[in-house]
């Protein structure tokens, strides 16, 4: 153990004389500080702004006057998902898929104000985040420092000494690993460091624990590959030029060739095109501001046989709203299945997208990491459920409001003059069946248990790579 120290310690000595090395590190160091404290302000507003929004929104909503009960539901209200506590470090897609949705009668609209629709264009480095240093910039830096760890024994003659003494190749390499294990760690204080905000801010503990040793096992899997090609490989520019090639191929170029292969592979139509598709089948549902519309005949004659009456004047109960409500429902149960079916296709094209993270381990770490920080695809059409379940209470509870509260005779008259139009309104305590709606991240156990392929990709990664460090450590010879 004392030689793979000594071995360990004679490779930083180097590293720290090495200027390159010490500014790459520098450089690398302050981005990831920067970035960490702008994204952590920036998520931190944004939760606070969220949070007021809908507060804001229910208040609103309470406040409105006394009105007819359907002028509620076009009325609207608006639901708001705030950043998780760890979106401070991985905001994963909520740059792209809205953040509030507007909620009313007939309609379910798409989540609004997606950053990436509603900013300028600032080109790639708008959206750089500590997540993207860390996926992206410190396997760079772990090449730098290692790509020439083996290489550098053997171009001096040292290795020749050292196996000389007894030595094993294994024990060399032991050594080496050691020296990047140590650079790993010290890469990960920022985020443990922002992981423990993450904790103040409300996250899980194992939540936060679950990110850092994800991106540890990540950055160990990138140290052991810059370990292997510097055993194997011979020459020190081939070693640099095969470990840049390969983090090209594994950071820039599989991520974009998969998600162009799971696009092609299941094309998932969007909003727009879904909505055009169903419109002729939203007519045939009939309109629900018309009762006197043929698609309601049969729900008429069931509702006059129920109440044992002739017409719908005698009806003890509003026919405008028995029909509005009705008709919500059934458009309800349409507007259901398209959106069901839009994110399942959606799921699966996400499924087939983690499937190349058997290629490269970057995908495997991002698609773990949004998981973990409760950033992920899932978490966002867990909102547009609960957003839309939201949407259909309060619509149908003002629908009841209609048919219980507002005779039909006042309904049909309420624009012959001011004063059937005030017979026409309920009391604005009728408001009060809108819920309150706090969207929270999932809890820890069901991210994790959500990642489970992910982290098996990755752990397959790193023991696979760990072993071609040893075995090519055996190999090495006088």
């Amino acid at each position: 153990m004392s030689m793979v120290f000594r071995i360990a310690k004679e490779e930083w000595r180097l590293w720290l004389r090495s200027k390159v090395v010490v500014m790459a590190a520098l450089i690398v160091g302050t981005l990831l500080a920067v970035t960490s404290v702008l994204t952590i302000n920036r998520v931190a507003e944004e939760q606070s702004q969220r949070l007021a929004q809908q507060v804001e929104a229910e208040e609103t909503f309470f406040a409105q006057p006394d009105r007819h009960p359907h002028r509620m539901v076009h009325y609207g209200h608006y639901a708001f998902r705030p950043p998780p506590p760890l979106a401070i470090f991985e905001p994963g897609v909520d740059a792209v898929t809205g953040q509030s949705i507007f909620l009313e009668g007939h309609r379910q609209n798409t989540a609004m104000f997606a950053d990436t629709k509603a900013a300028a264009d600032l080109g790639g480095f708008a959206a750089l985040t500590p997540a993207s240093l860390y996926q992206l910039l410190l396997p760079l830096l772990l090449i730098v420092l290692g790509h020439a760890l083996f290489l550098r024994e053997r171009e001096s003659g040292t290795l020749a000494v050292i196996l000389a003494q007894g030595q094993s190749g294994v024990t060399l390499a032991m050594g080496k690993m050691a020296a990047l294990l140590a650079v790993i760690i010290i890469f990960m204080i920022p985020l443990i460091i922002v992981a423990a905000y993450s904790v103040s801010l409300g996250e899980s503990p194992l939540g936060a624990l679950s990110l850092v040793g994800g991106y540890f096992a990540y950055l160990c899997v990138w140290g052991a590959i810059v370990l292997a090609a510097s055993i194997i490989l011979k020459q020190r520019a081939v070693s640099l030029g095969v470990l840049i090639f390969m983090w090209l191929f594994a950071a820039l170029i599989v991520p974009r060739f998969a998600i162009n292969a799971s696009s092609a592979a299941i094309d998932a139509p969007g909003k727009i095109e879904s909505d055009l598709v169903m419109l002729s089948e939203q007519r045939k549902l009939g309109d629900g501001h018309n009762a006197a519309d043929p698609a309601f005949q049969r729900l008429q004659a069931e509702v006059l046989e129920q109440y044992d009456v002739e017409t719908i004047e005698e009806l003890p109960i509003n026919w405008r709203g028995v029909v509005a409500s009705y008709s919500e429902a059934e458009l309800t149960d349409l507007l259901n299945g398209y959106a069901e079916n839009r994110m399942s296709l959606e799921a699966s094209q996400s499924r087939i997208f983690d499937l190349f993270g058997l290629i490269s381990p970057t995908i495997a770490i991002g698609s773990l990491s949004r998981t973990f920080a409760g950033t992920d695809l899932a978490t966002h059409h867990r909102f547009l459920r609960e957003s839309e379940k939201l949407r259909f209470d309060f619509v149908q509870s003002l629908n009841e409001v209609h048919v219980n509260e507002l005779s039909y005779a006042d309904d049909m008259n309420r624009n012959a003059d001011a004063e059937a139009a005030r017979r026409a309104q309920v009391n604005s305590e009728a408001w009060q069946v809108l819920d309150e709606f706090r969207f929270a991240p999932d809890n820890a156990s069901e991210r994790i248990g959500r990642a489970t392929i992910s982290l098996g990709v990755l752990i397959t990664w790193l023991l696979v790579s760990i072993s071609i460090v040893f075995l090519a450590a055996r190999r090495v010879r006088l």
